[in-house]
């Protein structure tokens, strides 16, 4: 997966958001797809507490990838992008 970010000059919370193409597969996977990324997101986002926009885009994988193995890559990715932003 890849992830984009940058840091936004205001006081508001982080951002995040997919970026799931057509690539990926029909409306249902890529649905899919979006569900399981935006749930791992949500039990990670409160490491993230400065004002960054998070663009992520998973490859075909995420479908078949264990959730807890993709719980554990998001928080790798919020942890070096909150460790890049406080330098």
């Amino acid at each position: 997966m890849m992830v984009f970010y940058r840091h936004r000059n205001d006081n508001g919370s982080p951002r995040v958001g997919f970026a799931v193409g057509k690539i990926l597969g029909g409306a249902v996977e890529r649905n899919r797809i979006r569900r399981r990324m935006r749930a791992a997101v949500q039990r990670h986002l409160a490491q993230l507490t400065l004002p960054i926009d998070v663009i992520m885009h998973p490859r075909k994988a995420v479908l078949n990838l264990d959730f807890a193995q993709l719980e554990s890559e998001v928080e790798q990715m919020f942890t070096a992008i909150q460790k890049g932003r406080q330098r």
